[in-house]
């Protein structure tokens, strides 16, 4: 304790002393009222730091001290594995791993974070297969939930008859895994995405985008029903007709509003074979106008994509592996000549004892395309072979060492009046190689997307995804390099925004709370409304870096 007759200089017996040493005594009960101040600054402070640790500090006995069926894991390895995604460019290590055996034990632990409350600096995170590209599935100092440990309790229930076909499953399921599984039943999800090696919650919290987006719109416009666990612990069954407000926010929501734990997904009848093909175009406007014309066909091709192709020599003979050429004399006479191809990549699906109607389907639509003539490739492979035709790249990538590698890809929604704009621009002048990873590029209906959901798309009927798939050559600094394709891509984005195109990112990714309210535009109101409702602490997803939590002191 401070003692006070120190503090008062009229303690002394002398008065001249007091006479002598009464400016100087004014000057020492200054400084130490200036001390005790500062003491009490630091006491007030240390209580706080205090506090804070003792909280901090309190948490993992705190978490492990819940009823749970599954455990959670501090291990060094779990740890690091669920600091790293497919991007491999961000790394946040949480303070644990939990490992569900139930949507009870993930309902506890929101609830549990939940009744900490503001002063925590708690946080949780769902990761499915990891295959997030910028942090956006970890959780710094947080809890990470390993959603993959649902899929090895609830089993997938497949409903064939009803006026509706659909599949139950755990919102940690892989989509391979329901491939395989509907198959036994003769049926199979209407929409997919190009990699099928992604969990169904990761997919639905983004929208999951690919070649059969036209005709049944994203993943996100086929399902029926969702359990969804809230950012207070509640779990909660939705629909449109049940709950419909947290349907459609968790949709595209990316992961803020609710984790997905489970889903009823919309089946159709399966096919057994596809007929592939692929053509190539040199001019851009009749390689655009050939797929918006497709997307409209009747009864035309199931699967309609498109890539860029830049500086590619030996291309037609790279696909005599697994292609077949319409006519294979004017195929070796084609020459790239350094320009800018465009390929048209469709499907078509069938069965055996279709082969013939579909053949004259095909041909019948491929005669009202303007591609180049000796560029015409197609083949035939089954149905599971032509959806997994990614993973048998990444298996080969993963034999030489290339697929744990960083993934900088940059993914744009493109209004169709200013595609060619973008084109022109980035096509003929930033983007100088496409040798490092595929650039995709095909058209999609608005009308197939549900603008209840809390994903934001350009604001056209029709609108294009163009993706810069590249991957990062290690050490290397030419154009395969990371920092290059980062100023590349960097470059992308300031001449879209220069240029007012209005384009959207998807799986978005930005830095301030300003740029994310540009992203969504008018809808931004109604997803702070949303996670009042739903997340009102900011616990969820805090790797999106959208909502930050606040840390207060009662």
């Amino acid at each position: 304790m401070l003692n006070f007759k120190l503090l008062h200089p009229l303690t002394t017996n002398n008065i001249s002393s007091i006479k002598t040493f009464r400016y100087p005594s004014f000057s020492l009960v200054k400084q130490y009222n200036i001390m005790f101040i500062k003491g009490l600054m630091i006491l007030f402070l240390s209580c706080i730091t205090i506090r804070l640790n003792f909280c901090i500090s309190s948490i993992p006995s705190s978490l492990k001290s819940l009823p749970l069926e599954g455990h959670f894991s501090f291990d060094e390895f779990d740890l690091k594995k669920a600091a790293r995604d497919f991007g491999n460019r961000y790394q946040s290590f949480p303070m644990t791993v939990l490992h569900p055996k139930s949507v009870s034990d993930i309902s506890v632990t929101i609830k549990h974070v939940w009744n900490l409350g503001p002063n925590s600096q708690l946080t949780v995170a769902a990761r499915g297969h990891g295959h997030s590209l910028q942090g956006q599935a970890q959780a710094h100092g947080g809890v990470v939930i390993n959603m993959e440990s649902l899929n090895k309790v609830d089993e997938m229930k497949v409903y064939a008859g009803g006026e509706f076909a659909y599949v139950d499953v755990s919102g940690g399921e892989l989509w391979i895994k329901i491939l395989h599984e509907t198959l036994k039943y003769g049926l199979a999800p209407r929409s997919w995405t190009d990699y099928l090696h992604l969990t169904v919650g990761g997919t639905l919290s983004n929208a999951g985008v690919s070649g059969q987006a036209f005709r049944h719109g994203p993943q996100i416009s086929n399902v029926l029903k969702m359990e969804i666990v809230t950012g207070t612990g509640e779990v909660v069954n939705c629909s449109k007709e049940e709950n419909v407000e947290l349907f459609y926010s968790v949709l595209g929501g990316l992961g803020q509003f609710g984790i997905i734990t489970k889903a009823r997904i919309l089946l159709e009848p399966a096919p057994t074979m596809v007929k592939w093909i692929r053509v190539l175009y040199a001019d851009f406007t009749a390689f655009t106008r050939d797929q918006e014309k497709l997307i409209f066909a009747e009864k035309g091709f199931d699967y309609i994509e498109g890539f860029v192709i830049k500086n590619r020599t030996g291309l037609l003979n790279n696909w005599r592996s697994s292609f077949n050429p319409q006519d294979p004399v004017q195929a070796s006479k084609f020459k790239s000549d350094g320009r800018t191809l465009y390929c048209l990549e469709l499907a078509k699906y069938f069965n055996h004892q279709e082969t013939f109607a579909v053949n004259q389907d095909v041909e019948k639509h491929l005669s009202h395309l303007n591609y180049i003539p000796s560029t015409l490739f197609q083949t035939e492979i089954t149905y599971v072979d032509f959806l997994d035709r990614v993973h048998i790249s990444e298996v080969k990538l993963r034999s030489k060492g290339l697929w744990d590698v960083p993934h900088p890809w940059l993914n744009l929604l493109i209004p169709k009046s200013k595609i060619h704009n973008f084109a022109e621009v980035v096509f003929g002048h930033i983007v100088k190689e496409t040798s490092n990873g595929p650039v995709l590029i095909y058209p999609v209906h608005k009308s197939k997307w549900d603008n209840r959901t809390s994903v934001a798309i350009p604001n056209e009927d029709i609108f294009y995804l163009v993706a810069f798939l590249a991957s990062a050559v290690p050490s290397s600094n030419g154009c395969n390099g990371l920092e290059y394709i980062l100023s590349q891509n960097k470059r992308i984005l300031e001449y879209c925004e220069r240029a007012h195109l209005g384009v959207k990112q998807y799986l978005p990714h930005y830095t301030t709370q300003e740029e994310w309210e540009t992203h969504y535009g008018p809808k931004w109101q109604i997803l702070l409304q949303r996670k009042s409702i739903y997340d009102p602490l900011a616990i969820l997803a805090p790797g999106q870096g959208i909502f930050q939590k606040s840390i207060t002191f009662s």
